[in-house]
């Protein structure tokens, strides 16, 4: 007995897998990076901080609030990236379903992008005005920002840009009338065989 072959993967599937699983890693890899960093970025904070007008207590507030925010953002990176490798997998094998399960996760990526990359550009454009009893927390949270690597801000401003991008591209290619078909292709049922005859009696 032949059996039909199973369709071909369109390349445009194909791609799209790759895409996903790209940017699982990268999500992964940036929440690694990220913890490492926050360790030399918190000890050269306190160590800029120190001859500062601030108290100690001002210090230790500031480095508790960006290792809180470093450590929610890595974990929400990493959960990122399962969701984006179990994407992959499942877009895949052409399960339908997971193909409307990304579109919404790039929907959402996307505006997840776009609110990141207009707050770093906020931050940028428009300087703090402080008051008078504000003024040590802006110097302790511009000496936060010089603790950072050089490198650190202009790669997350790089992958928000990066992420947007990649979803768009992922939410286009599984659009496009080959990968329509494919997933919308019959799934062959099991064979079940009928049971023997019964020998007459």
């Amino acid at each position: 007995m032949s059996y039909p072959e199973p369709a071909r993967r369109p390349a445009a599937v194909t791609a799209a897998v790759v895409l996903l699983a790209l940017m699982a890693a990268v999500a992964v890899a940036y929440a690694v990076a990220g913890l490492f960093v926050l360790v030399s970025t918190v000890d050269a904070f306190r160590l800029a901080a120190a001859g500062s007008a601030a108290s100690s207590d001002e210090i230790d507030g500031v480095a508790v609030l960006v290792s809180a925010w470093t450590v929610a953002g890595a974990v929400v990176s990493l959960l990122a990236g399962v969701l984006l490798a179990a994407l992959a997998g499942l877009v895949r094998v052409g399960r339908p379903g997971a193909r409307v399960a990304t579109w919404v996760v790039a929907g959402l990526g996307v505006v997840a992008g776009c609110c990141g990359c207009a707050g770093l550009g906020g931050m940028r454009a428009v300087p703090m005005q402080p008051g008078e009893e504000d003024r040590a927390t802006v110097e302790l949270f511009g000496q936060l920002s010089e603790a950072y690597p050089d490198w650190w801000i202009p790669l997350g401003a790089g992958l928000s840009v990066g992420q947007v991008l990649g979803y768009l591209v992922v939410a286009i290619l599984l659009a496009l009338p080959p990968a329509a078909s494919w997933f919308r292709r019959p799934v062959p049922g099991l064979h079940v065989p009928y049971p023997p005859p019964q020998p007459p009696r």
